[in-house]
């Protein structure tokens, strides 16, 4: 029965069609290779390649126009123009950071207010309109959002800075397949392209990008989803160069050595950064669902960026996305495991907050810093019981851990840590193995990811997991 049921599948028609009509001498099809079978709902046609390619230029543009936004409101505000974020915040005096989150509270505020006010029912949430819609975007709401949360982060409120140019990437499939008339599967399919090239983007991933599509955009690593996957991504970080460093994120990350410890403490700390992060996924879920809203998102940021900006008064390394928190635990800058433990406790707390606020922002980064703190200090605790490997190791196996088990995307994690840093490559084992274990324990516990945790209420579906 089995052998039948082969034979079968092999002479499945495949769609389009190949060049080559004629099989092999072994007679059996191309097609018993899962991935070779067909497009699926949504063909890959020229046009639609086409139509690829214009979305991966849009996202790059997209993707620079808020990093230009970002680095421009950051300078202004911190009077630097050379150097870290991180560095500039701390040089000024804690009066200083904490009036400038008064400042972006003020505008943010207000802002978002207006724009959910007189845009009411607009759509602006990319997983939503990929897993349950028609990728169908808001146009200005989707472009002024994006432009007060690059102000907003840039005066130091702690959101991650990919949210915008993942949106307009987004956006940028949603208008390209809307002007090519599309069907709803090839739309919905180029604006999850869209989403991952703004990444790709604007933290020069690009293979990280065409991974953030498939596995947890459309979670089907498939050749009809990767191939237009990777070719918007890649475009996107092409043209993203024009005004984007062509070099890693994080810079000057030590070349780490392989030992027996890393790998015992993968083993250990794995699953306990899957729990922690599912708890943090969970805080993320529930405060998004129980945000402000009405008028109450006029003062909700002010009161949370005034609180996060109090904070910082002792604690600058919360300012923004954590980007350079992370940096500065990569490179061995902070070994104090009392600094280490605030920064892992303090900025979940404060990036929830804000978006319990009514502000809108991404979530990747703050997860990322998250993580990187939380490797650092366990590798702190673990190096008296087992010597071996340094806390800028630890910190990376964390940051891998943690952005896996929050995108509930093991491959995706991987992947992008070792574009972000251009290097881990000799650790791969033990990365490997936090991850494995950190997004196995997650996803058993609980299964919702940092998107999936913050998607909008579905009445038909409530109450259910």
């Amino acid at each position: 029965m089995a052998r039948s049921d082969r034979s079968r599948d092999s002479d499945r028609v495949r769609a389009p069609q190949p060049a080559f009509k004629r099989r092999l001498p072994h007679g059996r099809g191309a097609t018993e290779q899962p991935n070779a079978v067909g497009d699926g709902d949504a063909e890959l046609t020229p046009w639609f390649w086409l139509m690829v390619s214009l979305t991966g230029v849009g996202a790059g543009v997209g993707g620079m126009a808020m990093m230009y936004i970002l680095f421009h409101v950051q300078r202004l505000v911190y009077h630097y123009s050379t150097g870290e974020f991180q560095t500039a915040v701390g040089l000024v005096s804690p009066t200083y950071r904490f009036v400038a989150l008064l400042i972006a509270g003020l505008i943010g505020g207000p802002a978002w207010y207006l724009l959910n006010r007189y845009t009411k029912g607009q759509k602006t949430e990319v997983d939503d309109v990929v897993w349950s819609g028609e990728g169908d975007l808001s146009y200005p709401k989707s472009i002024i959002t994006s432009v007060i949360q690059e102000v907003v982060i840039g005066f130091g409120a702690s959101l991650g800075r990919e949210a915008a140019p993942k949106l307009l990437g987004a956006l940028s499939g949603t208008y390209f397949g809307k002007l090519a008339h599309l069907s709803p599967a090839q739309r919905r399919l180029l604006v999850a392209c869209g989403a991952g090239a703004g990444l790709a983007a604007v933290y020069n991933v690009p293979l990280g990008g065409a991974l953030f599509t498939a596995e947890i955009m459309l979670g089907e690593i498939t050749l009809p989803v990767v191939l237009p996957a990777v070719a918007c991504s890649m475009i996107a970080t092409e043209v993203a160069y024009l005004y984007l460093p062509n070099r890693a994120t994080y810079l000057g990350i030590p070349n780490f050595q392989l030992n027996w410890s890393e790998v015992l403490w993968a083993l250990i700390a794995g699953p306990i950064i899957g729990i922690l992060v599912t708890g943090f996924v969970r805080l993320v879920g529930f405060l998004g669902h129980h945000r402000l809203k009405g008028k109450a998102v006029i003062y909700g940021p002010l009161l949370s960026f005034g609180l996060t900006g109090l904070i910082g008064m002792r604690y600058y390394q919360l300012f923004g996305n954590g980007k350079d928190m992370a940096h500065s635990v990569f490179r061995g800058s902070i070994e104090s495991l009392s600094l280490l433990a605030a920064l892992f406790i303090l900025k979940p707390v404060v990036t929830a907050l804000s978006l319990q606020s009514g502000a809108s922002g991404g979530l990747f980064t703050p997860l990322f810093s998250s993580g990187a703190v939380l490797g650092g200090l366990l590798g702190g605790i673990w190096n008296p019981i087992m010597s071996g490997g340094s806390i800028a190791a630890y910190a990376m196996l964390g940051a891998a851990a943690a952005l896996a088990a929050g995108l509930q995307a093991p491959l995706s994690g991987l992947v992008l840590v070792l574009e972000l840093t251009h290097s881990g490559l000799q650790i791969i084992v033990p990365l490997m193995i936090a991850t494995l274990l950190a997004t196995a324990v997650s996803r058993r516990l609980d299964g919702y990811s940092i998107y999936s945790a913050r998607l909008p209420v579905n009445r038909s579906e409530e109450g259910t997991a």
